[in-house]
């Protein structure tokens, strides 16, 4: 019998995999909750894939109105940032989906508790609601939720200077106007997204990475690919480079200074703005999982089994909380994992299909990092890769006829194969949507096509696509 304080599926956290199994799951006739503490969809309809590429696409605006006279375009006069009105059009649009989110929960039967919640014990939660209550829920089954966040460095001074000032993926798209320089420290996917888009707003941007490479995830060569991309629009990158101290400095406009240390030396950088882009960390220091027996990583991430299970009895983590690539995607396909052992006659997917996370083949997981042009990747980096016998092509992408006819000739393909069977094993593309071609070829590898088949198939012409075509001359 389900009490008002108890359910049959409870979800602490709400996201891309959370929403639509709680829907799932009230739908199949389950009493089901949720515990929100902040907003409904989670980071990327919140504060993650939504908003930034809304914000995005204002930059990639600003840029090709300032590139409109080699495309015979006149636009009459400087282009100016309004920068309230890309913020309310980045409001709007995560409002639109916010709300999209709610109705599709309120619709579905979930009882939504808006609140942060703890564990007090197994499978027993109190919450403390936004309206100053306190309340103790239980549940048959609870799923964890409750995502990442950004990391804060400890770095001397850091705390000293006006807080205002520092930013991180979350704050900075809060912003009311241009910086007047905006320091980047990390060199991965977000520092790279946001450095790009105020460099095309009109700041200037520095990039201090501590790594010997930008996006230390990427083939070297794609890697030093795009930091000439950036170097052409005019960012200052410091790779091998540590912050050491942040200090006061005696100018409004640039009222802080970052002490590092580079390879070539001791560097001051004055700044405006602070972005802090050196990680993330799991949202589980706050829900005491000792009292439900659910066990982490020395990192915070709660340990999980193929099929999604904690340490404790009838317990599940989804999505980023658990570790493992930090995608939407990811997240979403849990979802399915979940579905497929917890509610198979509800299941999307068919009785064929593999329930386990050892049998999706995520070895062939695809992201876009969302600078522009776009880095598409799916498969294996060359690390992956030491001992096998392969072929590589690498192709740039002034090579690609509409990539030229759309004056975006910026950037590199490359793929890698395996030199006796044909069989793609690893594909990146740097380049005008670079996703869009990504997710052509990872296609073409969930299907056991062979390089050769690529090259020999008939795309339209004249598209993107029909690069795949010329790549494979390329191979060595």
């Amino acid at each position: 019998m389900v009490t008002p304080n108890h359910f049959n599926v409870l979800f602490l956290g709400s996201g891309q995999s959370a929403n639509p199994l709680a829907k799932a799951f009230a739908n199949a006739g389950r009493a089901t909750a949720m515990i929100e503490r902040a907003a409904l969809g989670g980071t990327c309809v919140n504060v993650g894939c939504t908003p930034t590429k809304t914000i995005i696409a204002s930059g990639k605006v600003a840029y090709l109105a300032r590139r409109g006279a080699e495309y015979g375009v006149k636009t009459g006069g400087p282009v100016e940032i309004d920068m309230l009105r890309v913020r309310q059009r980045k409001r709007d649009i995560v409002e639109r989906w916010n709300s999209g989110s709610v109705k599709g929960l309120e619709g579905a039967g979930v009882n939504i508790m808006m609140g942060e919640g703890r564990f007090v014990g197994e499978r027993r939660l109190e919450v403390r609601l936004k309206s100053g209550e306190t309340t103790e829920v239980s549940a048959d089954t609870v799923f964890v939720s409750t995502g990442d966040r950004p990391s804060r460095p400890n770095i001397p001074g850091l705390d000293d200077i006006d807080q205002a000032r520092v930013v991180d993926s979350t704050s900075i798209m809060e912003l009311d106007s241009v910086p007047k320089h905006l320091v980047v420290l990390g060199g991965g996917y977000i520092g790279m997204e946001f450095g790009q888009l105020f460099r095309r707003f009109g700041a200037m941007v520095t990039v201090v990475q501590t790594g010997k490479q930008l996006v230390p995830r990427e083939d070297p060569d794609v890697a030093d690919c795009l930091r000439k991309i950036l170097d052409e629009d005019g960012i200052k990158i410091h790779l091998s480079s540590t912050a050491q101290s942040i200090s006061a400095a005696d100018d409004a406009n640039l009222p802080f200074v970052v002490n590092v240390e580079t390879p070539g030396g001791k560097v001051s950088i004055p700044g405006s703005h602070l972005l802090l882009a050196t990680g993330r960390i799991p949202n589980t220091d706050m829900l005491n999982l000792s009292a439900a027996g659910i066990k982490t990583t020395p990192k915070g991430h709660i340990i999980v089994d193929e099929k999604l299970h904690t340490s404790a009895q009838n317990v599940y983590a989804l999505g980023d909380v658990h570790g493992g690539p930090a995608f939407t995607h990811i997240s979403y396909d849990d979802s399915r994992i979940i579905r497929t052992n917890l509610l198979p006659t509800h299941s999307l997917t068919t009785p064929a299909m593999p329930t386990t996370k050892s049998s999706r083949s995520r070895v062939l997981t695809p992201y876009v990092m969302y600078t522009d042009p776009q880095l598409g990747h799916v498969g294996q980096h060359d690390q992956d890769l030491a001992g096998r016998k392969t072929k590589t092509a690498i192709m740039p992408m002034e090579h690609v006829a509409r990539a030229l006819e759309m004056a975006e000739p910026r950037g590199m393909m490359k793929a890698t194969v395996d030199a006796e069977t044909g069989e793609i094993l690893g594909f990146t593309c740097l380049g005008v949507e670079g996703g869009e071609i990504m997710s052509m070829v990872q296609m073409a590898m969930m299907g056991g096509l062979k390089w050769w088949d690529l090259e020999a198939a008939v795309w339209a012409h004249p598209t993107l696509a029909e690069s795949l075509n010329n790549l494979w001359a390329y191979l060595k």
